[in-house]
């Protein structure tokens, strides 16, 4: 299984986990965001972090080429 998979599937139970007990899959994910950022924070700058969300954010668009990638 690969990582990302992994994560798909955790994903999946905690928010079923989060439902039962009453909060949102949108609440439960800004908390995540939280707790994510609090790990990269144990290892990377807070620029490099800033970066890895500003590309993330410029590529939400799963249907558009990546911005480094040619035609």
């Amino acid at each position: 299984m690969s990582v990302y998979k992994l994560a798909a599937a955790l994903m999946q139970e905690n928010i079923a986990r989060a439902e039962a007990e009453g909060f949102t899959d949108q609440a439960l994910a800004r908390a995540m965001i939280s707790e994510i950022i609090a790990v990269y924070r144990r290892e990377r700058t807070q620029v490099d972090i800033a970066h890895e969300l500003q590309f993330l954010a410029e590529n939400l668009d799963e249907d558009a080429d990546y911005a480094f990638m040619r035609p």
